[in-house]
């Protein structure tokens, strides 16, 4: 692990305080401010292949169509 110098608003490292002495083991600010960047990191990158997959659909999106009313209409034949 390594050691870092951030720059942070007053008003915010008293919120990091008061979550880190308000949880059951009296975390430290740098545990609560190292959960909330993995948090955050992982909402940022799931987000970001959301958008990847959501392009790759509307790219795909006429075939896709195609092979679901095909499958409907297999599904449909007795």
């Amino acid at each position: 692990m390594k050691t870092i110098a951030i720059t942070i608003e007053d008003e915010l490292l008293n919120r990091i305080d008061n979550v880190a002495g308000r949880l059951p083991q009296r975390t430290n600010r740098s545990k609560v401010i190292r959960e909330a960047v993995r948090d955050y990191l992982s909402r940022m990158e799931r987000a970001s292949e959301e958008e990847r997959e959501q392009e790759i659909f509307r790219t795909n999106r006429k075939l896709l169509a195609r092979q679901a009313a095909a499958l409907l209409k297999e599904q449909a034949e007795p």
